[in-house]
């Protein structure tokens, strides 16, 4: 008897991750929609307003709360950074991680996706970082790994401009690394006794050294903070450059794609799942990819529509090309209003240089500074889907078909009136076609249980690479060897 082909078998409907991408400023991925009089964004800087998020979400059910970040400023466009000032465009901006541990207070179940670079602090500290949190989320914490995209950044961290995009992400390689050898290997699982009788607190035989030396780190460890829930964060990633994918292919958990299209993503998703298969012995469909997607909801179509041309009245076109100029180090100023934006060579956000330069976008002839600003100024570098819960509900299950992701960043226009139309109109509908889960698979569980829908997983998946430096209760330090 032959064995199902999986090429030609009926594909099961996916069950979709659903996230909130936000970010710790006003406006986000829709520049200038700050002034909208029923957008609440500017209250970034109060913790209630960030509460008041993570409650909201989690009685919905969404997966996690996935929470951008950057560096610096976005002063490409017009060589200023003016611009962004102005407008309100990501600036100004706070750190994210701080804030996760007072959401998780006052939640159980839902994920925390943060972003921090591998690119300007030093692994040991950051591992103490994300361990400390994880201890207070109860296990809670997502990693988004970056290697940051703008000269500002680097100018104000001590380099006279960025590292070069493929080294960035060699650095990036043996940076992960030392966080694996730090939170997995250094300390065996049982090492803390809290022993009371005996005085040993912690067995100091069951923790030890890493002794690291590399091209860009040397790291004798061990971690200074004990075993949290999940050891490894969950491992999110965004990039899908040459570079970008490698390491995703070996590396993430989820991955966060951002394009216009499914047609600009769908290859190299395939190829990351391809590669993690072939080249590193992970089955590809346990990377969960998920899309950037902002939509207008409305009762009827005309009331979504209705919706959109009102918000685009607020919505900065000036902000929106400081936005391009930071993700893809492309001035937009020096081009004519009618010139067609070409290909370059990028130190930025490369993949999304080449989206705009190799796609052609959907409800224009072409890119041009207009167009560009157009299209960014709602929703980013995404897509925005307009209509009723099912017209919307067909658009994603159309990205789910065509890219084959597992689900979406939703992103908002108003803050927090658009996550309250996903919750009130949207989820119905997904539920309703079998789309959405009812609760969390683990109620109370960790972000990797609930990501995943396996309870107990609360560890890297044995086929992941950072299994491999995991340091198990029993088992003795020369049996575990620390990978190198």
């Amino acid at each position: 008897m032959t064995s199902p082909d999986p090429q030609t078998e009926p594909k099961a409907k996916k069950s979709l991750i659903i996230n909130a991408f936000v970010m710790m400023c006003s406006g986000h991925q829709a520049p200038g929609l700050w002034r909208h009089p029923d957008d609440q964004s500017h209250r970034f800087n109060e913790v209630e307003h960030w509460v008041e998020l993570a409650k909201l979400l989690e009685d919905a059910k969404f997966h996690g709360i996935f929470i951008a970040d950057v560096l610096g400023g976005y002063d490409v466009y017009k060589k200023s950074l003016d611009p962004a000032v102005t407008t309100g465009t990501q600036w100004p901006v706070n750190e994210p991680l701080a804030l996760v541990p007072a959401m998780a207070a006052a939640t159980k179940s839902i994920g925390f996706g943060v972003t921090v670079s591998t690119t300007y602090e030093q692994p040991y500290h950051l591992a103490r970082r994300l361990a400390t949190v994880d201890h207070l989320t109860k296990g809670r914490l997502g990693w988004n790994v970056v290697t940051s995209y703008l000269d500002s950044a680097a100018r104000n961290l001590g380099r006279k401009e960025q590292i070069a995009h493929d080294d960035r992400y060699l650095q990036a390689e043996e940076y992960i690394s030392v966080i694996y050898k730090l939170l997995l290997s250094s300390w065996r699982d049982d090492a803390v006794q809290l022993d009371r009788k005996s005085g040993i607190y912690t067995s100091p035989n069951l923790v030890r050294q890493i002794n690291h030396t590399g091209r860009f780190f040397t790291v004798p460890g061990p971690a200074i903070t004990q075993p949290s829930p999940q050891r490894q964060p969950l491992i999110l990633q965004a990039g899908t450059s040459k570079s970008g994918k490698l390491f995703a292919a070996q590396h993430a958990e989820a991955i966060f794609v951002s394009a216009h299209s499914p047609s600009v993503v769908k290859n190299n998703i395939a190829e990351v799942r391809q590669t993690a298969r072939q080249k590193f012995g992970r089955d590809g469909r346990n990377i969960k990819v998920l899309a950037l997607v902002s939509v207008i909801l409305g009762e009827t179509e005309q009331e979504a529509k209705r919706k959109f041309d009102e918000y685009k009245k607020y919505a900065d076109k000036e902000g929106a090309l400081a936005l391009f100029g930071g993700w893809t180090g492309v001035d937009l100023d020096g081009y004519g209003d009618d010139e067609e934006l070409r290909e370059v060579e990028s130190n930025a956000v490369r993949s999304t240089v080449q989206a705009y330069a190799r796609f052609s976008p959907k409800n224009f002839d072409k890119w041009t500074k207009h167009t560009v600003a157009e299209h960014i100024s709602i929703g980013g570098n995404g897509p925005v889907l307009i209509g009723t819960p099912e017209q919307v509900a067909d658009g994603l299950e159309a990205w789910v078909d065509e890219a084959d992701v597992d689900g979406f960043n939703f992103a908002y226009t108003l803050f927090p009136q658009s996550f309250k139309d996903i919750i009130d109109l949207l989820l119905p509908e997904l539920r309703k076609r079998g789309l959405f889960w009812d609760d969390y698979a683990v109620p109370g569980g960790t972000y990797r249980e609930n990501f995943y829908g396996i309870p107990g997983q609360k560890l890297p998946l044995d086929e992941h690479v950072a299994a491999r430096y995991h340091w198990k209760a029993g088992v003795s330090a020369e049996e575990a060897v620390i990978p190198e």
